[in-house]
């Protein structure tokens, strides 16, 4: 408020007088121009000198205030990017989690089926196996039932006509 007032009781003073402000500067009576320069210089160095006092704390905490959000908002960004970076590792951890099972069930279907082959493969083994033993007790049976056969069948005159023709055969003769 003093400033206004002295801005106040100048122009009153210079009105009365008939003289303007750099009257008070022991300036003498210049060219209108050159009374607004000077007169404009003064007016702008007084505001600077007083509005200093009130811009420079509202700048300041206008300043102080701009830097505070700034780095809230970073400290808001880097919350968000660790609760990301939790969650990324939880989803990595439950992926590899997946992979290892996966690995295991494929290495266990390769197993089954490895044991699945022996097993055809033995079943085969063991199929033949008795297929053979099968063969054998019926020609085993089958020799016993024709030699059982032509021991009730054949008889000395029977028996003696077949070793005359096999040696008839063999190209002999008695």
């Amino acid at each position: 408020m003093e400033l206004m007032q002295v801005f106040a009781n100048i122009a009153d003073h210079s009105q009365a007088k008939g003289f303007g402000i750099n009257s008070l500067f022991f300036i003498s009576t210049l060219h209108l121009a050159e009374t607004n320069i000077v007169n404009i210089s003064i007016l702008v160095a007084l505001i600077i000198y007083y509005g200093k006092q009130f811009l420079l704390p509202t700048l300041y905490q206008s300043r102080q205030q701009k830097v505070l959000v700034a780095i809230q908002e970073a400290e808001d960004k880097l919350q968000k990017a660790s609760i990301r970076l939790n969650e990324s590792e939880k989803q990595l951890a439950q992926t590899q989690l997946v992979i290892e099972q996966c690995k295991i069930k494929q290495e266990a279907e390769k197993t089954a089926l490895k044991v699945k082959q022996l097993i055809i493969e033995q079943g085969k083994n063991a199929e033949q196996q008795i297929r053979r033993q099968i063969q054998q007790q019926i020609s085993t049976l089958a020799i016993k039932r024709v030699t059982l056969d032509l021991k009730n069948k054949v008889n000395d005159k029977i028996q003696s006509q077949i070793i005359d023709d096999n040696i008839a055969k063999l190209g002999g003769s008695l």
